[in-house]
C-alpha cells in the first residue's frame, strides 16, 4: 500500500512536471533572447526595413551593437537607438529631405531608426552592398574605410581598428540571431 502510495504521488509529481514543463518551455526561449538579445520597436524597424529595401534583421543588429536598443548618448556625442552622431545627422537631414529636424528628435525611435536607417542604405550604395564595408563605415567613418580600400584592406581581419573589426562581428552575430525575428520579411 505504501509502495502505491508512492509511486502515485512520483507518477503525479513526473506529470505535474511535465505539464508545466510542456506550457513554460516555448516561452522560455522568448524570455532568454528577451534578456540576452533584447528587440524593441519592432514596427519601426519592419517599416524602415521595406521603405529603405533593407534587411529588417540588418537594422535590429546595428541598433543591438550600438545600444542594446537603449536611448544612449556616447562620449563622442552619437544618440538614439541606433547611435548618429549630431554630424551624420544633419548630413542625413540635408539629403533625405529631413526640413525640420533638431538634434532632440535623435531621442526618439521614430526618426533615429529612420536616419539609421537611411545611412544604412546610403552606404550600402556606397559600397555597392559589401556589408564589412558598410558596417566599417558605420563604425569608424566613411573616410577611414575609403582609406582602407586603397590600400587593399577589405576583409575584417584586415581593419586596423580591433574595435570596428568586434563591431563587425557583433552586428553580423546579432543579425543572424534577429533573423528568426524577421523570417517571414526575409523570405525564410
Amino acid at each position: 500500500m505504501i509502495v502505491r502510495r508512492r509511486l502515485a504521488l512520483i507518477l503525479g509529481a513526473a506529470a505535474v512536471t511535465g505539464v508545466a514543463t510542456a506550457l513554460v518551455l516555448p516561452t522560455l526561449h522568448k524570455t532568454i533572447d528577451e534578456i540576452t538579445l533584447p528587440l524593441r520597436h519592432e514596427d519601426i524597424i519592419r517599416q524602415q526595413a521595406a521603405a529603405k529595401g533593407l534587411d529588417p534583421a540588418l537594422i535590429a543588429g546595428v541598433i543591438y551593437a550600438e545600444s542594446k536598443f537603449r536611448d544612449l548618448t556616447s562620449r563622442a556625442g552619437a544618440q538614439g537607438l541606433m547611435q548618429l552622431t549630431p554630424d551624420t545627422a544633419e548630413y542625413i537631414a540635408k539629403n533625405s529631405g529631413g526640413t525640420k529636424f533638431q538634434l532632440d528628435d535623435l531621442s526618439t525611435p521614430q526618426v533615429n531608426i529612420s536616419y539609421g536607417a537611411w545611412y544604412l542604405r546610403y552606404l550600402m550604395n556606397r559600397y555597392h552592398d559589401n556589408l564589412v564595408l558598410v558596417l566599417a563605415a558605420y563604425n569608424a567613418g566613411g573616410g577611414n574605410v575609403d582609406r582602407w580600400v586603397r590600400e587593399g584592406r577589405t576583409r575584417v581581419r584586415d581593419i586596423p581598428y580591433a574595435e570596428t573589426r568586434e563591431y563587425i562581428k557583433r552586428v553580423i552575430d546579432a543579425r543572424g540571431a534577429y533573423a528568426r525575428e524577421y523570417k517571414d520579411e526575409l523570405g525564410l
